[in-house]
């Protein structure tokens, strides 16, 4: 018996992603897995996330050419060692209930005869395959997100890759910084969580560190700053989640235009930060936004590592056939999760136990109370 398993990438890119198409396509096509089992796997990739599941038309070999990329180790040999996806990804949702191709999208998964798709996504793309499971399809998901929001796994795909270009990128500016004795705002991505801005900051020596989970009042980002100068230090970095936000102010938006899950593009606080920091102080400020550069360049160790382990662990759920999960990592331990579970809450920085609300950066204790 042959079953055909599809794998995507939804949502934005970010290292580590074709790793796990590399891990899910050579476990499953493993010729001793094969022997042990006694059937066979064929796996192919399909183009630009759930987008290729509702485009396709597979009674139309050009459709199919264009959309659906078969899947071997040959091809996928080297893909662990690049960032972004080969397969391509897009932000389009079945289900948008301003057009929706739901069903569209299911015949479309029974004309191509899959028997289970693999989702690499963040809470959108896994709320897709959450919904089309709960539609009665074999879906198991892998957690891939730079902003480390999902709930319920330790690690998702892309965010060590992203702190390292966090760290790596605020290093660099402290030359300049130093050299005209400016203050720098960096701003950096993370819509609803401050993990990017909270340990990256962290890593490179932030001074001040301003998260979507705490609204901050700008006087006092100000003062901190005053102090700084007084102190005798020539310049300052201030690292600023996409999604902080002023105290008694809304987010920050590029435009009004929303995509298939009703987002708007965030995007501007760190020009408004540091144009404010440099009218209440009188210090010269500049602003730097990373952006999608986060999302590039060669993955890390640890995403290549993970990618291979989750990669893995996805083709062990279809085995099992233990569908509508998520591979997880908690605790040091590659496991699963209900996707409902991964996608019912997000994982926030506790700003009781994380971020020191006083001198807006990570706290200095690190201990766990004792029982």
């Amino acid at each position: 018996m042959t079953q055909k398993i599809a794998i995507l990438t939804g949502g934005g890119d970010c290292a580590g992603l074709n790793s796990a198409v590399k891990w899910i396509t050579k476990t499953a096509l493993d010729p001793q897995l094969a022997t042990h089992r006694n059937e066979s796997f064929e796996v192919i990739g399909i183009k630009d996330g759930w987008k290729g599941l509702i485009e396709v038309e597979p009674e139309d070999p050009a459709s199919v050419a264009k959309w659906v990329e078969p899947l071997d180790e040959l091809i996928v040999r080297t893909w662990d060692r690049y960032g972004g996806t080969h397969l391509g990804t897009s932000r389009t949702n079945p289900f948008n209930p301003k057009d929706d191709q739901s069903e569209r999208c299911v015949a479309n998964i029974r004309g191509l005869g899959l028997t289970a798709i693999v989702a690499i996504g963040g809470e959108d793309t896994l709320s897709v395959a959450h919904k089309l499971y709960n539609l009665g399809q074999k879906v198991v998901g892998i957690p891939k997100t730079i902003d480390r929001d999902l709930n319920a796994t330790d690690y998702t795909l892309g965010y060590d890759t992203a702190l390292n270009v966090i760290t790596e990128e605020v290093d660099r500016l402290r030359t300049t910084a130093g050299s005209h004795n400016r203050i720098f705002v960096v701003e950096v991505m993370g819509r609803h969580a401050g993990w990017l801005a909270l340990e990256g900051g962290q890593a490179s020596g932030a001074h001040i560190i301003l998260v979507p989970e705490y609204d901050f009042d700008v006087g006092k980002v100000a003062d901190l700053l005053r102090r700084r100068r007084e102190a005798g230090v020539r310049y300052d970095v201030v690292v600023v989640s996409e999604g902080a936000k002023p105290r008694g102010q809304g987010e920050i938006y590029l435009s009004d235009k929303t995509d298939g899950f009703g987002h708007k593009v965030l995007g501007g606080i760190g020009l408004s930060l540091a144009k404010e920091i440099e009218r209440l102080t009188g210090f010269e400020t500049r602003h730097v936004v990373l952006s999608h550069i986060q999302r590039g360049g060669h993955p890390s160790a640890r995403d290549r590592l993970m990618g291979r382990y989750f990669g893995i662990a996805a083709v062990d759920l279809i085995l099992e056939e233990d569908f509508g999960r998520m591979v997880s990592y908690r605790n040091g331990q590659i496991g699963s999760v209900p996707l409902k579970q991964a996608i019912d809450k997000l994982y926030l920085v506790d700003t009781k136990t994380q971020y020191d609300v006083e001198r807006y950066n990570g706290r200095r204790s690190s201990l766990v109370p004792k029982l």
